[in-house]
């Protein structure tokens, strides 16, 4: 048996039933990050071994004990270094923060923790998670294991890369702008953005739209660690109530689903030649052959005016980052953006900015009257040099902003609906290709059961990167 290879459910199985201890799975997830992280830098924050591997011994003994905390139990994990885990460095990827120890855990860590797992450290994540590249001064650049002079994107990238490269079974990400979907995509793992309150995070009235969610290699482990993740009562007054039930998860019956093909929003989205063409094939198009009904569609919505109030609730959400601009010299300058734009924005605009998100969600609610899930690209273009902090054009086209190259994924960001990230085939040059499964309001079970159909069909891990 070999521990690194194993995902999430095989794994647990086997410490369960005593097949391999948690020393032994702790001694040689060690063993796997030291060997490999090197090459492509996504765990950061390590944790001293020798702490790790006591606290592996007490999980074995509360298993001796007859003792067992759950699917978790004596699973090392990371934890994205966007939350905070008491004891271990917290540094959002930024130097204001370089030498913050986290205090308590975050709620989302604290289900991890008590469901038994490990933490060996962190994963690594852009400066403060604003922009899809994991690059920070803190830590530096994480490498996508499927070609190392790539990007691995963001801001989940340390996450996904040590997923595929088989130092983690299953992790923690977050997702304000795609940040669980685009890493997904081009690391060839899933990311699932659960429903808008699904995983508790900051508590608080408003409804931003940074959500906690689960990735890992297979829809199972994905499944596993999400049942984690929502396992609690409501910790903040917008988290949902409703428990999500995944007893019995099997996959759709493709026969007459009904799914739409968003594709670049009948051109609205500039995208890199060929990716929407191979991003169709490996998703609508298996589904299609499958037996299930697939439409191209787009939104009959004013999607300029959606994406100007996406703006204005990015800008809001940073003013609270406005005391960091006393040390502006540290700050990368696309965050110095944010929270200046952020410092800008009137009440109203905040305003107009939600009957315009209120309105979209009922445009929405609207089209899954038509479709059981819709399908778009995960992103515009292909993982691009690790050196270029973002695309600054694609296919010609400019972008405006240094989020623009992402404008796929933040119209279900703005909804709060299921979204998940996951892959779609390769490029000729063997780069992840991958797309996202939107799903209607509380619809993270039927997310997962078409993922499922999907998986059995396109047997999405077969082929992991050189370095796994």
């Amino acid at each position: 048996m070999s521990v690194p290879e194993l995902g999430l459910v095989e794994l647990a199985a086997a410490i369960r039933a005593r097949e391999v201890s948690c020393v032994e799975v702790a001694a040689a997830t060690l063993e796997r990050i030291d060997r490999v992280n090197p090459a492509v830098n996504a765990v950061v924050a390590r944790r001293d071994p020798a702490a790790v591997l006591d606290e592996a011994a007490v999980r074995d003994a509360e298993l001796a004990r007859g003792h067992h905390r759950g699917v978790l139990h004596g699973v090392p994990q990371a934890v994205k270094d966007l939350a905070e885990v008491e004891g271990l460095r917290f540094t959002a990827g930024s130097p204001v923060f370089a030498d913050r120890v986290g205090l308590v855990d975050a709620p989302h860590v604290a289900r991890m923790r008590a469901a038994g797992a490990v933490f060996v450290g962190k994963t690594n994540t852009p400066e403060m998670g604003f922009g899809s590249q994991t690059y920070n001064p803190v830590y530096g650049t994480t490498l996508n294991p499927y070609d190392p002079t790539r990007t691995v994107g963001g801001s989940s990238g340390g996450a996904a890369a040590a997923l595929a490269t088989r130092m983690l079974p299953a992790a923690d990400g977050s997702d304000y702008m795609g940040s669980l979907r685009n890493p997904a995509a081009w690391c060839s793992v899933y990311g699932l953005r659960p429903s808008r309150g699904r995983v508790p995070g900051v508590p608080g009235f408003v409804a931003q739209m940074g959500e906690a969610g689960p990735m890992a290699r297979s829809v199972a482990d994905l499944s596993a660690l999400l049942g984690v993740l929502t396992d609690g009562p409501p910790v903040g007054p917008l988290d949902r109530a409703d428990p999500l039930d995944l007893t019995d998860l099997a996959p759709a019956d493709p026969a007459g689903l009904r799914v739409g093909w968003l594709g670049d929003l009948d051109g609205r989205l500039a995208t890199e030649p060929g990716l929407l063409d191979l991003a169709r094939a490996g998703s609508a198009d298996v589904l299609a052959g499958l037996g299930a009904e697939v439409e191209d569609v787009v939104p009959a919505f004013d999607l300029d005016r959606l994406w100007d109030a996406f703006l204005v609730w990015r800008w809001w959400n940073a003013c609270e980052m406005a005391p960091l601009l006393e040390r502006r010299e540290l700050l990368k300058p696309e965050l110095v953006w944010e929270i200046e734009a952020g410092l800008a924005t009137s009440a109203l605009d905040v305003h107009r900015a939600a009957a315009v998100r209120a309105e979209w969600f009922r445009a929405v609610v609207g089209m899954f009257g038509r479709f059981d899930v819709l399908l778009a690209p995960a992103t515009q273009v292909h993982p691009f040099p690790h050196d270029v902090t973002w695309p600054r054009e694609i296919a010609g086209r400019p972008m405006d902003t240094y989020h623009r190259w992402m404008e796929t994924v933040a119209p279900w960001s703005m909804a709060g609906v299921p979204v998940l990230g996951m892959p779609a085939g390769f490029t000729a040059e063997g780069l992840p290709v991958g797309v996202q499964l939107i799903g209607p309001p509380g619809g993270d079970r039927r997310v997962l059961e078409v993922a499922l159909t999907h998986e059995a069909a396109t047997g999405a891990r077969a082929r992991p990167p050189g370095l796994a």
